[in-house]
C-alpha cells in the first residue's frame, strides 16, 4: 500500500489541528478525502495509546471539569427512525478535565450526558491523579455520584452553580443561538474542605471554545459535523495531542506538558504523525 510521505502527512495534521475540515485538507494536499480519514483515525488511535500510557501519577492541584456538545451523522431531531437512541448518532457529549494551573488536560470521555459516561470519566480522572486535588463541576447533579465513586472523601469537591434569567419566549429570533443571561453564581461545597478562592470553572468553560476554534466539527452552525463516532474520537485524541504537547500556552511560555513535568520538549507535528508509524 502507498503511504504518504511525512512531510505531507504533517502538513495535513497540521491543517486539522488548525480547524479546517476534512474536505478542505485533502483538496489544500491534493490527496483523496479516504487518505486524510485514514490518516485522521491512525494517527488518533496513536494519540490516544500515547496520552493514557503518559498522562499518569501526575500531581495537579486544581481540576475543573465541564461537558461540551455536539452531534455526529445528523442533530436529533432529524435523525432517521433507525437511529433514534443509538449511541455516536446525534447528541454526543465530550467530557473534559483541565489542571487550572498547568493548563493539561489529563482526562476526557465522549458518551451521552448521563451518568454512565460521567462515572467512567471521573474514575479515569481519579486514576491519573497522584495526590488529593481540589475539583470544581458546575451543578449537572450526575458529577455528585461520580466523583463520591471515584474518590470518597479523599478529595475537596465543590460546584459552581450558575443562575440564569429565565427566557420568557421574547427574545428576539436572531439572538436565540446566544446563551442565557446569567445573574450569578453559587458556590455549594460538597466534600471536604475546598479553597473558596478555586472554587472556579472559568479555564475549563475556556478551553471549550479552544476545542471549538481548533476542531472543524465543533464549530456551531456547520455542515462540518462528525459522520462516524470513530472519526469524532480520533479528532479530539489528535486535537488533545496537539494542545497538550505541541502547542504553546500563551500564558505560560511553554506547552501544558511540560508545565505538568510529563513532556521536556516543545513536541513538532513529524514527532506526532509518527506516532502511528
Amino acid at each position: 500500500m502507498n503511504r504518504l510521505p511525512l512531510e505531507r502527512r504533517t502538513q495535513i495534521l497540521g491543517m486539522l489541528v488548525e480547524g479546517s475540515s476534512l474536505r478542505a485538507a485533502s483538496r489544500l494536499a491534493d490527496v483523496s478525502i479516504n487518505t486524510v480519514t485514514k490518516l485522521l483515525v491512525d494517527v488518533g488511535a496513536a494519540c490516544e495509546e500515547y496520552q493514557d500510557r503518559t498522562l499518569r501519577n501526575l500531581k495537579s492541584k486544581w481540576i475543573q471539569c465541564d461537558e461540551i456538545w455536539a452531534f455526529v451523522y445528523a442533530k436529533a431531531k432529524n435523525l432517521p427512525e433507525q437511529y433514534a437512541g443509538a449511541f455516536g448518532y446525534g447528541d454526543v457529549w465530550t467530557w473534559t478535565a483541565l489542571d487550572a494551573d498547568s493548563k493539561l488536560v489529563p482526562s476526557w470521555a465522549v458518551g451521552r450526558r448521563d451518568g454512565f459516561t460521567v462515572r467512567a470519566f471521573i474514575r479515569d480522572l481519579a486514576d491519573r491523579l497522584a495526590t488529593r486535588v481540589q475539583l470544581t463541576t458546575d451543578g449537572h447533579r450526575v458529577y455528585l455520584e461520580a466523583v463520591e465513586g471515584a474518590f470518597g472523601s479523599e478529595i475537596n469537591y465543590a460546584m459552581l452553580v450558575k443562575l440564569y434569567v429565565g427566557d420568557s419566549g421574547q427574545r428576539q429570533a436572531e439572538a436565540r443561538y446566544s446563551p442565557p443571561e446569567c445573574l450569578g453564581t453559587r458556590k455549594v461545597c460538597i466534600t471536604g474542605r475546598p479553597d473558596d478562592r478555586h472554587i472556579s470553572t472559568s479555564f475549563v468553560e475556556r478551553h471549550n471554545l479552544s476545542m471549538r476554534m481548533g476542531m472543524r466539527r465543533f464549530t456551531r452552525l456547520t455542515n462540518a459535523f462528525s459522520k462516524k463516532v470513530d472519526n469524532h474520537k480520533a479528532a479530539l485524541a489528535l486535537y488533545f495531542m496537539h494542545y497538550n504537547f505541541a502547542r504553546l500556552h500563551k500564558t505560560l511560555r511553554v506547552t501544558p506538558a511540560m508545565e505538568a513535568g510529563v513532556a521536556d520538549h516543545v513536541w513538532s507535528l513529524d514527532e506526532i504523525a509518527k506516532l502511528a508509524n
